[in-house]
């Protein structure tokens, strides 16, 4: 499928944007969904908590970019992990294997996929956040606007694609 260009201009400021809690944990502001793109990318803001953490996985279809806003990640790509801190950039190819963890009190990302085939997943697995910022939890959308349910993550890969759950995080625990 050839990606083809926006024809509206995508003007959103600072807090603009949908907000969901995604069930992997952290809540996702969306700044430019596909649709808006012509599928050439989907962009999201990630807030997270410290301690969350990705399972190994990969994205047959799309190159993942992570460019931190605040907050350190650790993150692991294609079997060797790195420290990336505020102004660190991040991008794993389709097909490579990564995951991350927040080793900070909380992080601040932004999440780019080019194209942006796996809108779906990420919408499937995440539920819409009230203007206090509730879906179950705090008002300024960090740690507890929901549980985590990894089963409604690998429900979301099963049924929508464009992601491939490979193993558990790849992080030794405390």
């Amino acid at each position: 499928m050839e990606a083809v260009s926006s024809e509206t201009a995508i003007i959103r400021a600072e807090g603009q944007g949908e907000r969901r809690w995604f069930f992997g944990g952290g809540v996702h502001t969306w700044k430019a969904r596909a649709g808006e793109t012509g599928g050439a990318f989907l962009l999201f803001e990630d807030q997270m908590a410290g301690g969350k953490m990705t399972p190994l996985h990969s994205h047959p279809d799309s190159d993942e970019t992570m460019y931190i806003l605040e907050g350190e990640i650790l993150v692991h790509v294609d079997g060797a992990d790195h420290r990336i801190g505020a102004g660190g950039l991040v991008v794993a190819p389709r097909g490579v294997p990564h995951a991350f963890m927040v080793v900070s009190d909380s992080a601040r990302m932004l999440c780019l996929h080019t194209p942006g085939c796996c809108e779906a997943f990420y919408w499937d697995a995440s539920t819409p956040l009230s203007a206090d910022g509730a879906a179950g939890g705090s008002p300024d959308g960090t740690a507890g606007a929901g549980p985590v349910d990894f089963g409604n993550v690998q429900e979301s890969a099963r049924r929508n694609g464009g992601i491939v759950l490979l193993g558990p995080p790849p992080f030794a625990t405390p």
